[in-house]
């Protein structure tokens, strides 16, 4: 058997690393959970500490590309995803995807601007 060496093996992350991943302050993510109902982390020990797997990364993700990248309201995000839950995770994924493109294009037209 080989060994995948791009598996992730961290199972939950903070509401303090997700918060950073996207740029989000902790209250927005505590926010969108009451908003949208599957978006429900973990909670574990006394304190009701939220974990949140790959899984509520990608719903956050989705919500994410619908709100802050779209910008779509709440009410209108709740409803195309509702609506039409695989076209909108496409969508957010193609974005994702093209804007890392992007990214790597401009990187590169900077390191050959360099050489001239």
């Amino acid at each position: 058997m080989a060994l995948n060496l791009n598996k992730n093996l961290k199972l939950y992350y903070s509401i303090k690393e997700v918060a950073e991943m996207f740029g989000l302050n902790e209250s927005t993510l505590r926010f969108w959970e009451t908003e949208f109902p599957y978006l429900k982390p973990k909670t574990a020990g006394p304190n009701k500490v939220r974990q949140y797997t790959e899984n509520d990364i990608k719903e956050i993700r989705l919500i994410y590309n619908l709100v802050k990248e779209r910008g779509f309201k709440l009410a209108a995000a709740k409803k195309i995803i509702n609506a039409n839950r695989d076209g909108a995770d496409r969508r957010a994924e193609v974005l994702t995807r093209l804007m890392g493109v992007r990214d790597d294009l401009q990187a590169l037209k900077h390191q050959l601007d360099g050489l001239q």
